[in-house]
């Protein structure tokens, strides 16, 4: 009878019903997180870009062509994905958190492992999940007194390999180089050798131990993998930077800094590393370099993606597990005068979203639908069939996964220092403190480059209610 019961609810894309009641029968979770993943792949359209296990995923499940995180930083914008809620825009959010829940644990809500941890789930990270790999804090961040998610998980790994610790891990480059001092650390490799050479391949290969351990269990699991890559610095083992030595790519949209107020910034990070003297701004020839070696880490972690999906398939645990890849933010290369994240425009706000599961509706369909980050916590609920939690901040998904042009209904907020923003259909407005507006039409080309807040104040108007509404007293 479990047997037939758990077909049932395969056969019915997890839709959440009474049928999902003994543990057995509960569907698994495997969270996938790439970090600094843009939009940028062959399933959205693109075909310069390799990244053929990511591509089919998108062709068993549903794509997202519009998902908005909620900040363009890792710490804040995870900080949302985990716990379903807005928080601060600081990389410091999660560990904010559990200082609070140390001090006052009735006023903190669980976090989403947490939830599906006390609904009978096995809940494992690997890799870079929360900001910190590994979850930790401390010096070297693998203090085991400082977790950064408390009462999270049953295991927080990462393995660190040659790279000694997590925080050398985070910042590595080939056979264990960390970095000590930035400038003296290139911002380009490509190293000859295996996968593991590289921070990720280590953590990939603990992600398949822990999946056939997972597997074997009577136990449902919710395993989130975090992938480095492409993160900076942009290494990657060479057979990857090999296809895209000859490769042609499209010109760079709207390549100058915006006039006037914007939260554009420097590119800090980037040009921190050793650049060999060079800036992408003013040197076109460095520039596609540098968009080279971001693809070969792209495709690197496509590869990890690949393995991890293989290693599901092969322990028979697809047949009943939800699949979710998410992109931490996006990344500029090069639009507006950025190499880097940070900004509140479109390229630092928009990044991948691919949901997949036995059964889905319509699957390799895409939808259009603006949604966000902080859905993923709703949606992940409803489809494993727990109950869903009323401190929650976003929608669950379910109707776009159902028909991919269901109307969801809602705008994507995201914040960061000093500035929020709304993205509706067919606007972004970006609201400073002091109340200086940039308003943006996306139906127009001009997109993102010429502000039309003073054309427009009833829409203006608009817009500040509704980031109001959401986000209340923050927003000025």
């Amino acid at each position: 009878m479990a047997r037939l019961l758990c077909l049932l609810v395969l056969l019915t894309g997890f839709a959440g019903s009474d049928l999902v009641s003994a543990e057995k029968d509960k569907p698994n979770v495997l969270l996938i997180c790439v970090d600094d993943l843009r939009p940028e792949l062959g399933c959205y359209g693109v075909d310069y870009i390799q990244s053929p296990h990511i591509d089919d995923l998108a062709a068993r499940g549903r794509l997202f062509e519009r998902h908005f995180v909620q900040a363009p930083t890792c710490g804040a914008s995870r900080f949302t994905l985990l716990t379903g809620r807005y928080g601060s825009g600081s990389n410091n959010a999660l560990f904010s958190r559990a200082s609070q829940l140390k001090a006052d644990p009735k006023s903190i809500h669980p976090s989403m492992p947490a939830w599906f941890r006390q609904h009978g789930y096995t809940t494992v990270s690997v890799g870079k999940v929360s900001h910190h790999p590994g979850g930790r804090g401390g010096s070297d961040w693998n203090d085991d007194s400082k977790p950064e998610m408390p009462d999270s998980w049953d295991r927080h790994l990462l393995p660190a390999g040659k790279w000694q610790h997590p925080r050398g891990w985070m910042h590595g480059l080939a056979h264990g180089e960390i970095r000590k001092k930035t400038n003296m650390m290139d911002v380009l490799q490509a190293e000859e050798g295996p996968d593991n050479i590289y921070p990720d391949g280590v953590a990939i290969d603990e992600s398949l131990r822990q999946l056939e351990k997972l597997a074997a269990s009577d136990k449902p699991f919710f395993l989130t993998v975090g992938v480095l890559r492409p993160h900076l610095p942009f290494g990657a083992p060479a057979k990857y930077l090999k296809p895209y030595l000859d490769a042609e790519f499209p010109k760079t949209p709207h390549p100058n800094k915006p006039s006037g107020k914007t939260t554009w910034h420097g590119s800090g990070e980037f040009m921190k590393y050793n650049r060999w003297g060079r800036n992408p701004n003013s040197d076109a020839e460095f520039a596609t370099k540098v968009r080279r070696h971001y693809a070969a880490c792209v495709s690197y972690a496509d590869a990890q993606v690949g393995k991890v999906l293989a290693k599901l398939k092969e322990t028979g645990a697809d047949k009943n597990t939800i699949i979710i890849l998410w992109g931490d933010h996006g990344w500029h290369l090069g639009e507006h005068g950025v190499w880097g994240k940070h900004t509140l425009f479109e390229e630092s706000l928009r990044s991948p979203l691919i949901i997949a599961y036995p059964g889905i509706a319509s699957p390799g369909k895409s939808t259009d639908e603006v949604v966000e980050t902080l859905d993923t916590f709703p949606t992940l609920c409803d489809l494993a069939g727990l109950p869903q939690p009323k401190f929650t901040q976003g929608v669950s998904l379910r109707p776009v996964l159902k028909d991919p042009r269901a109307d969801v209904g809602h705008s994507a907020i995201a914040y960061k220092g000093s500035a929020f923003t709304i993205r509706t259909d067919t606007h972004r407005m970006i609201l400073h403190k002091g109340g200086y507006a940039e308003l943006y039409d996306h139906t127009t080309p001009e997109g993102e480059t010429k502000n039309i807040a003073t054309d427009h104040p009833d829409l203006v108007t608009q817009l500040t209610k509704q980031l109001r509404s959401r986000l209340g007293k923050r927003v000025p």
